[in-house]
């Protein structure tokens, strides 16, 4: 996941805000009572730390990667890797397999088998046609003893769920345990819990990633969101090329290769950023279609297409600079 959303210019001037890199995207949180900063702060640092120890597919070390061991045999995993697991495999189930967790060796066979600062951005030609066959329906989680079977040959990559899952889940909890407001960016994964701030939590959504305290660079929107999350897909961003051939990140399940899709950009709001996440995934690897399945399902969506023209739906403020 990529995104562009950032956190409004006006409101780093009423609020109290803090930005780190940490597992391999940057870091944003917001607070409404600035003398909580730094506990929230302290707070997200561990969940993050505890986040990349479970559910990296970069580290030998990960609990994710650790499975492969005991690949077929149900096996005894944490709450942490079990919630992650969960979100991915309802993502897969809300977009019929569109957002796929069982993409890990896809990713690898296309040149994304590192933390992303380490991805040549130009390597050899791409020689192998991957033809992944969905494996996520095998994936069997016993949610009352945290019990996890992934089948022999399967590499879960919990890329496209599990930023804007722990942006939810560390949001609420720093919300409740601090009694504050606040906002979580995960690389534009962005939840909202607690306290809201006069006319909500500003945030502006543009196509190119930027300082939010500096003018916009390209067509971009400001909003307000009061509760749930937003986020941001693009296949304008982590890109590297294979010989002739450019990559991203978003890949289509059906073939295992990035997605060739009508957007560059979607950004939509939902109930959480989890759900905005799995929206703007899949919305990139559906194309066209994913117009009338937004509208369908409420969700207010902007689409930016590859000519940069723009398309709101649902309610998305029409007008943009």
């Amino acid at each position: 996941m990529s995104s562009t959303s950032t956190l409004g210019p006006a409101m780093s001037e009423h609020l109290a805000w803090a930005e780190w890199k940490a597992i391999g995207t940057t870091v944003r949180i917001v607070v409404t009572d600035q003398r909580q900063l730094e506990s929230a702060r302290m707070m997200l640092t561990d969940d993050l730390a505890a986040l990349d120890q479970a559910c990296s597919r970069f580290r030998p070390d990960s609990e994710l990667m650790q499975l492969e061991a005991s690949a077929g045999q149900p096996t005894a995993v944490s709450a942490l890797l079990a919630g992650a697991v969960r979100a991915a495999l309802r993502a897969a189930v809300l977009t019929d397999g569109d957002v796929d967790p069982t993409v890990g060796r896809a990713m690898e066979a296309i040149g994304y088998d590192r933390d992303f600062a380490s991805v040549p951005a130009h390597d050899g030609p791409l020689r192998i046609t991957v033809s992944h066959v969905p494996h996520w329906r095998q994936i069997e989680l016993d949610d009352a003893r945290n019990l996890l079977t992934v089948p022999p040959g399967v590499r879960i990559d919990l890329g496209a769920s599990a930023k804007a899952w722990a942006a939810d889940r560390s949001a609420d909890r720093i919300a409740r345990v601090l009694a504050c407001g606040v906002l979580i960016s995960l690389g534009g994964d962005i939840a909202v819990a607690g306290q809201v701030p006069p006319g909500g939590w500003s945030v502006r959504v543009q196509d190119i990633t930027g300082d939010p305290a500096e003018p916009a660079e390209g067509p971009c929107s400001l909003i307000a969101i009061r509760t749930g999350g937003l986020a941001t897909s693009s296949t304008s961003a982590r890109r590297w090329q294979r010989g002739g051939d450019m990559m991203h990140h978003i890949l289509d399940p059906r073939t295992g290769r990035p997605s060739d899709s009508d957007w560059r950009t979607v950004s939509v709001a939902a109930g959480s950023a989890l759900d905005a996440n799995i929206a703007t995934t899949a919305a990139i690897i559906r194309g066209k279609s994913a117009t009338s399945w937004l509208a369908e399902l409420g969700l207010p969506a902007r689409l930016v297409a590859l000519d940069g023209s723009v398309t709101a739906i649902a309610g998305w403020p029409e007008v943009s600079s």
